[in-house]
């Protein structure tokens, strides 16, 4: 009935089936999940951006600093877990709603903190939050688009990860220089409840929506795929062997990320001299960077399946080759600093090609009805490893003033994962449950 209704919404009397040109509207919900992530990431970067200035006004030491980035982490380590089921309970819609409105409200509030303990609770409920955002993506994508589109489009709304990064440098120095640094939370903040007014308006089912008609959704739902109807428990997912492959290799990328967003501009200050005044092209660089790796790695992907490879093989080449890219990042405390700007940006643009292919993995494994779950345990793992690793960052910092071993840490977490990824999952195969 769903499909007959959609069809309905574009048929005229003259004009045979067959001449009616399908509609695209799913790249209307890529941009919609485009900006989130973009917003999202701004949220997320300002208080890295702000380090340098809060650590003379506040006081905080690197190991303080650490806790409060381990504080972010291990929220939102819980809440990927929390929003992956409700996602695939409750809906795409209003989960992803409550994620926005929760991060929004929790990005303005670190406006009020005055100390490190104040901060870490502010990023804790940004933390909680910004879980949401990556499982109501990944299953909105897995709703929207069939196997053979899902890695580029994810590629596509994962780079407003990087645009956001790219504009939070822009934004957040000019902001604080000019109105104080809590109008930089402020401001930012702001930005995620515009987006739900768009989100309201836009975003439905495909099998419900009004501006999908009968020949888009026979595409979006081309592949053949087991139906699941009923929730499936994340205990009962951990069963499978695609899970663990899933989860584990969340647990060993995910804290490098975090470690770029979080210490890259107290790295670029603290080994060549930038503020805030000039942090900005070294980070614009690299997010730009980053942004061609995460576009460009979940194409590479598409393009081999349409070329006839297998989806096991198309994923695993791209990770692979993302992984070797990483390696060169250890040496990048230990040259010039445009040098290590192109090392760190070639390693971040590799992170989120590895990443579009990681996220789509969970779809290609697993049925639609699972998918929010599993990314939602794949995030807590990525969170927990990066607490973990933030922690510990901190406490090296403090102690020897050396990023190398972090860098080394960086460059090799990559070839680790792909290797326990492949003999978990050999073939990829789809989980039967």
């Amino acid at each position: 009935m769903a499909i007959n209704n959609a069809a309905n919404n574009t048929s005229t009397p003259n004009i045979s089936e067959e001449s009616v040109k399908a509609t695209s509207y799913r790249w209307s919900i890529c941009i919609l999940l485009f900006f989130a992530t973009t917003i999202n990431y701004i949220d997320r970067n300002v208080l890295g951006l702000l380090k340098p200035v809060l650590q003379v006004k506040i006081g905080w030491t690197e190991a303080e600093y650490g806790l409060i980035i381990a504080a972010f982490t291990t929220a939102y380590a819980l809440g990927q877990t929390f929003f992956g089921s409700l996602i695939d309970k409750y809906g795409t819609k209003i989960t992803y709603s409550v994620s926005v409105f929760v991060w929004s409200l929790a990005a303005m509030a670190h406006s009020f903190a005055g100390t490190p303990f104040g901060f870490g609770i502010a990023r804790a409920s940004l933390g909680l939050g910004e879980a949401g955002n990556f499982p109501a993506a990944i299953k909105s994508i897995a709703e929207w688009f069939p196997k053979k589109e899902r890695a580029f489009a994810t590629g596509l709304f994962n780079s407003g990860c990087n645009i956001g990064a790219v504009f939070a440098p822009i934004v957040v120095p000019w902001l604080t220089l000019t109105y104080g640094w809590q109008s930089a939370f402020i401001v930012t903040g702001a930005l995620g409840f515009i987006w739900l007014i768009f989100w309201y308006f836009m975003y439905e089912k495909p099998e419900l929506h009004k501006k999908v008609n009968r020949k888009e959704l026979e595409y979006i739902l081309s592949d053949k795929e087991e139906e699941v109807k009923e929730s499936i428990p994340w205990l009962k997912l951990l069963k499978y062997k695609q899970a663990w492959a899933f989860v584990i290799g969340k647990f060993l990328t995910d804290p490098i990320w975090y470690f770029y967003l979080f210490w890259l501009p107290g790295f670029l200050s603290h080994k060549y001299g930038l503020n805030l005044t000039n942090m900005g092209w070294p980070l614009i660089v690299i997010y730009t960077m980053t942004s061609i790796g995460s576009i460009g790695g979940g194409w590479l992907s598409g393009k081999f399946i349409s070329l006839g490879w297998t989806v096991n093989k198309s994923r695993k080449v791209v990770m692979i080759i993302c992984a070797v890219l990483i390696v060169p990042i250890v040496i990048a405390s230990n040259v010039s600093l445009w040098t290590s700007v192109f090392l760190i940006g070639l390693a971040a643009a590799s992170h989120q090609g590895w990443s579009a292919n990681i996220f789509t993995t969970a779809s290609d494994m697993f049925p639609k009805k699972a998918v929010g779950s599993i990314v939602g345990l794949g995030g807590t793992a990525g969170a927990i490893g990066g607490a973990l690793f933030q922690i510990s960052t901190g406490l090296i910092l403090q102690f020897t003033g050396s990023y190398l071993s972090l860098f080394i840490i960086s460059g090799s977490a990559y070839l680790l994962a792909f290797l326990i990824f492949h003999l978990l999952v050999p073939r990829m195969e789809t989980a039967k449950i």
